[in-house]
């Protein structure tokens, strides 16, 4: 029977985890390499590694940093954050990404999307959209770590990447990032009914049943969250978690 992909997504920040609410008041969670570890123990479908601090500060995610997750990853992971060139791509898939995932670039030129799945085929390419409704506007797209507003559509500029050759969308509710109240399931929605390619549900999942709505709901092709994979208890204490096999099985029944 097909699962959908439960995916947990890890941002970093210098040499650690962190974790944010609303892309903001960043919370140290530990060591990314032993969180990996963790995962493998764990089983986890797929991982994503974001470096919060790339685009802003005009460089790529480590690849360092990438070539050790590559080392210790029992299973696939992409990774994102300040990915500029073809050249980029290709160093950070050589290091053992399978995936590299674009965020501001993506808004800045949409061609390179269309250079870069002409490259490595559009399973690589994974286009992630920040969406936060201003006030007294729609909402749109937000870049360089949910800073900048650009005026975007998320539905329309989800249509130009799949044009362009994007292998999947992740679409993330900046306003409910780190919440764990559920996802946006009207935003999620409104993007996976206006493209056909795979759409992954990020931002505010706070309990196993928020995965099947946005599955069930908002057709989602896969989720993801954060702060359910580090967190534990109604205190927040860290620790790394993922669903065992019976609850894999309860969730989409």
């Amino acid at each position: 029977m097909f699962r959908p992909r439960i995916i947990p997504v890890l941002l970093l920040k210098g040499q650690g985890l962190v974790k944010s609410i609303k892309f903001k008041d960043y919370r140290y969670i530990g060591d990314p390499i032993n969180a990996v570890k963790i995962f493998n123990d764990l089983k986890a479908d797929e991982l994503v590694f974001l470096d919060i601090l790339a685009s802003k500060q005009k460089r790529c995610i480590s690849l360092d940093f990438v070539r050790k997750v590559g080392e210790e990853a029992n299973m696939p992971f992409a990774v994102g954050g300040g990915i500029r060139t073809i050249q980029d791509i290709k160093q950070l898939i050589q290091a053992g990404a399978e995936k590299v995932v674009i965020n501001s670039y993506a808004i800045e030129n949409p061609d390179f999307i269309r250079n870069a799945s002409d490259e490595f085929g559009s399973s690589t390419i994974v286009v992630s959209l920040d969406v936060k409704k201003k006030l007294f506007s729609k909402e749109q797209l937000f870049t360089f770590g949910g800073s900048k507003s650009t005026g975007k559509d998320p539905v329309s500029f989800a249509r130009l990447m799949q044009k362009m050759g994007a292998g999947e969308i992740i679409i993330n509710s900046i306003e409910k990032d780190g919440a764990m109240m559920g996802y946006d399931l009207i935003l999620i929605k409104s993007v996976a009914e206006a493209v056909t390619i795979p759409i992954v549900a990020l931002g505010g999942a706070g309990e196993y049943d928020d995965f099947r709505k946005a599955v069930s709901q908002a057709y989602a092709s896969a989720v993801a969250a954060g702060s359910m994979f580090v967190f534990h208890g109604p205190r927040k204490a860290v620790l790394v978690n993922y669903p065992d096999k019976d609850q894999l099985r309860k969730i989409f029944l």
